[in-house]
């Protein structure tokens, strides 16, 4: 066990220790044990077939062309920076995220938090560091036990639920102040750096902005945010849904991703020029993200609800468009000074994993810096009045992911097959539902 964990230990009393990788959706898996049997020099084994498990708890049917057909063990080493209390437990609780070897010291390269820690080490040897900022959209919902059944807002403390839209309203913030009150402490007690809370479009909808910072740090801090989230909720006898598109009829929920890119040695933001002008850097970012995103949107949007929050006049984009304080375009550069000038990905669901999101959308960046790209000139009007560029759906995007050879050079083959098998196997069994639409338009009517 490293010295920090330890020390951590004993400063914290801690009695209990969730040991956790992030899976390919972002569910937090692994192993929870007394603090005294922890001993991450050593290691903890799980079988390297986590990663191939899809969101229903199954797994494909082919899985040879991702992992070794023996189902060997994957060894799990805890990442230090990354221990924590785990404030909502009953007695003394750590957590630390962990990554993820071969028994030979490789590192297993599909898992989400190592795809990430790659596209970092991409841009390292350039001598850049990019910065991101996630903004996380989600709903509070009445307990569902139906699933038959459609979410409903809960009750706040006037004992009325929402009966119609309130965006940025603060009284309609103030209805869940007590659950907000654990969730400001939960996220101090795990160095969660929260910016602002607002409340968005739709019915007890809101958005937790993050302080800007290190990419893998703030991919750490959103995965810990949206377990912490549902945690409070439950406390208070309500969910906390981090779906894309949770309500028919309302706005679905983004992880808007702010990132830019500064210089290693200089500390300066590359997007801007010493008389504060953009760079040709800066355009080149753009026009990586114009050109690959429609490619990484599986990882963007990575359900099959996911593509029901991407539709027209719906608030959520539906190209690649970019624009000067534009939010109906995919691609917003927020109003800044030129240390802090910035692209606003406005593509990505809140349902994503935040390690593949973020690493997706900083390759396509990427990607257009290396190759030289040029942007698109920006949209001034409305980009929900231009044509779509984005999948429709989950099978297409799968199709266009496996396609592109420059995002799979980046993300690791590896990767991109085994993302491919689970997602694949997920819309398989999604289409052998079928839906009360169907029933109500087709049993009688064709």
């Amino acid at each position: 066990m490293t010295d920090l964990i330890s020390q951590f230990f004993r400063d914290h009393n801690i009695q209990e220790i969730e040991a956790i990788v992030p899976d390919m959706a972002g569910i937090a898996r692994g192993k929870v044990m007394p603090a005294q049997k922890f001993q991450g020099d050593q290691g903890l084994r799980l079988p390297e077939s986590i990663f191939l498990q899809t969101v229903t708890g199954d797994y494909p049917e082919e899985t040879a062309a991702a992992m070794s057909p023996a189902e060997i063990d994957i060894i799990l080493k805890p990442d230090p920076r990354t221990i924590r209390r785990v404030p909502w437990a009953p007695e003394p609780t750590a957590q630390v995220i962990h990554d993820c070897f071969y028994a030979d010291g490789r590192r297993v390269k599909m898992a989400p938090r190592e795809v990430l820690r790659h596209v970092l080490d991409l841009y390292a040897q350039r001598g850049w560091e990019p910065v991101v900022a996630p903004e996380l959209e989600f709903y509070l919902v009445e307990p569902n036990i139906d699933a038959d059944y459609p979410l409903k807002p809960p009750i706040g403390r006037s004992g009325r639920a929402e009966s119609g839209r309130q965006s940025y309203s603060i009284a309609a913030v103030n209805e869940f102040d007590p659950l907000f009150d654990d969730v400001y402490q939960f996220c101090e007690d795990q160095d969660i750096a929260i910016d602002t809370l607002i409340h968005e479009d739709g019915p007890a909808q809101m958005e937790i902005n993050l302080l800007h910072g290190n990419a893998l740090d703030l991919a750490d801090q959103a995965f810990m945010f949206k377990r912490t989230a549902r945690e409070a909720a439950l406390r208070h006898k309500m969910y906390a849904t981090f779906m894309a598109k949770p309500h028919a009829k309302e706005s679905g929920s983004a992880m808007h991703i702010h990132q830019n890119v500064i210089d290693s040695k200089t500390r300066k933001n590359v997007f801007s020029n010493a008389d504060g002008s953009p760079t040709p850097l800066f355009f080149s970012h753009i026009a990586g993200m114009q050109r690959y995103l429609p490619a990484a949107m599986a990882l963007l949007a990575p359900n099959v609800n996911s593509y029901r929050r991407i539709t027209r006049f719906q608030v959520a984009p539906i190209n690649v468009q970019w624009g000067y304080d534009n939010r109906t375009a995919g691609l917003r550069v927020p109003g800044s000074d030129p240390q802090s000038r910035r692209v606003e990905n406005r593509l990505s669901g809140a349902d994503a994993n935040p390690y593949l999101a973020t690493a997706a959308s900083l390759a396509c960046g990427y990607l257009g810096m290396v190759q030289g790209l040029d942007a698109s000139d920006p949209v001034t009007g409305s980009a929900h009045d231009m044509p779509f560029s984005l999948p429709r759906n989950l099978d297409e995007a799968i199709c266009l992911l496996r396609e592109c050879d420059p995002l799979i050079e980046i993300l690791g083959e590896s990767f991109v097959s085994a993302f491919s098998l689970v997602k694949q196997a997920e819309h398989e069994v999604f289409l052998q539902v079928i839906s009360s639409w169907e029933r109500e338009h087709l049993l009688l009517n064709v």
